[in-house]
């Protein structure tokens, strides 16, 4: 053993030590994709060295493709290429844990209270400091990532795609796969594996590519795996409607939407939220479009995926909608059937397509072409900092419009000084003094809510 790492057929690292990785990286899982993808490169890349850059960049350029929180699904490709699929199962549950715990209490003191002052002002202090570490993974993934000039480029192009054009977000990472793939055939040096300026970035990992998990591909494998996954998926949808008699509740009807919209987030939380609101809001009369931005910004703040928002959503519907149940009992078990049907594909996509990729990384091909979706990545990144910051240091944005073109910016007399502020301070402690995640996240939290007090 060296380091706490061993190898064997099963686990490369002591199942127990990667358990308790995976639950410090669940409590710090802010800020959404980028955020959690920093994260996760910081403990497992850099600190602890499980694994290396490319292969972490090649199981995120695949998760990059799939519908749902990519963050959660490059969790479990990660855990399931550690530990095989006990792994990946530990790695995708602790995930979305603390959130999923996090937005239920959140929930309960919204409809019981109607006062989060406090939890209010702790997210003056999280929202600004998650700014910082969403531009410290820009700066880290890029870095490492863009190592050709044609790279850049290509990530300049995704950003401007994203963000002044407003193309979906399939379309650039796909786009940027076949312009990847086309690079590699024109120029191959540029797409080459740069196992030499790996070792440049970053110390090599302790585990070799070679003793991480692997798994044979074959029909009868994937055929138990979707077996399984799928009665597992819709077990809790068809006790509801057995219980109801086969008439339509709020659970059945939580339990059809939010499965079908799993199997619809492309692009992001982002993507997808604003059919989420027209349906909840004017379809199903789960809760206001107000109780929705207020959702939206708990969501923003709280550990885990954004998607997490549904999460509240099905909460208030099925309070104001119990049938014959009690309303908070009826509550929590949609709360948590929502959570059910929008995370289990995640493991299917995963344990389903991950001896696959495994098995083409070896392709020049593909190679080059998840090459070029990593570069888009950076630019997909850098996007989601700018949303983020200007929906967080200002309180009102505006939209600037010339033909084909539309781009976002701040209404600047409406910065937010604390804010700003937070910011500044998360800045220094990410940047000049290193500090954690966690510990930044901490700080800045009671920062926030002095200030909130002070003000």
């Amino acid at each position: 053993m060296m380091g706490g790492v061993r190898s064997s057929a099963r686990d490369v690292v002591p199942l127990r030590e990667a358990s308790r990785a995976w639950f410090r990286i669940s409590l710090q899982t802010f800020g959404g994709p980028a955020g959690q993808i920093a994260v996760m490169q910081r403990e497992l890349v850099d600190e602890r060295r499980w694994i290396g850059e490319r292969r972490f960049l090649h199981a995120l350029s695949y998760c990059m493709l799939l519908p749902g929180p990519e963050a959660q699904q490059l969790a479990i490709y990660t855990g399931w290429l550690l530990n095989g699929w006990l792994g990946g199962l530990i790695a995708g549950v602790l995930f979305v844990l603390p959130g999923v715990v996090a937005m239920l209490a959140l929930s309960w003191v919204y409809v019981a209270h109607g006062d989060t002052a406090v939890v209010t002002g702790l997210f003056l202090g999280l929202a600004p400091a998650v700014v910082a570490i969403v531009v410290q993974a820009v700066v880290r993934i890029g870095g490492r990532a863009l190592r050709h000039r044609a790279l850049v480029w290509l990530s300049v192009a995704a950003f401007l795609l994203l963000a002044v054009l407003g193309l979906p977000f399939p379309v650039v990472v796909l786009g940027a796969g076949v312009v990847g793939w086309l690079l590699g055939r024109w120029r191959p040096d540029v797409m080459a594996s740069p196992s030499a300026a790996e070792a440049e970035g970053a110390e090599p990992p302790l585990v070799p590519d070679d003793a991480l998990h692997r798994a044979s591909p074959s029909a009868r494998r994937n055929l138990a795996i979707l077996g399984v996954g799928l009665v597992l998926w819709v077990a809790p949808v068809a006790v509801a409607w057995a219980l109801a008699s086969g008439t339509r509740t709020v659970f059945t009807d939580q339990g059809v939407f939010f499965g079908g919209m799993a199997l619809v987030t492309f692009g992001g939380a982002y993507a997808v939220l604003s059919y989420v609101a027209q349906a909840a809001v004017g379809t199903f009369g789960w809760l206001s479009a107000g109780e929705m931005v207020r959702g939206l910004a708990l969501a923003e703040t709280t550990p885990g995926p954004l998607i997490m928002v549904v999460q509240f959503v099905a909460f208030l519907g099925a309070y104001r909608n119990p049938g014959d149940l009690n309303p908070w009992v009826a509550a929590v078990l949609g709360s948590l059937l929502t959570v059910w049907v929008t995370f289990v594909p995640c493991f299917l996509f995963i344990f389903l397509g991950a001896p696959y990729v495994e098995r083409l990384r070896g392709s020049a091909a593909l190679s080059a072409a998840l090459t070029g979706v990593t570069a888009a990545v950076v630019g997909v990144i850098a996007n989601l900092a700018l949303y983020f910051a200007e929906h967080t240091l200002f309180s009102q944005t505006s939209t600037i419009s010339a033909g084909p073109f539309a781009l976002v910016v701040p209404v600047w007399s409406t910065y937010v000084w604390q804010a700003f502020a937070v910011a500044a301070v998360a800045a220094v402690l990410v940047f000049r003094l290193r500090w954690s995640v966690l510990r930044t996240l901490g700080a800045c939290a009671l920062l926030g809510l002095g200030l909130s007090y002070v003000v």
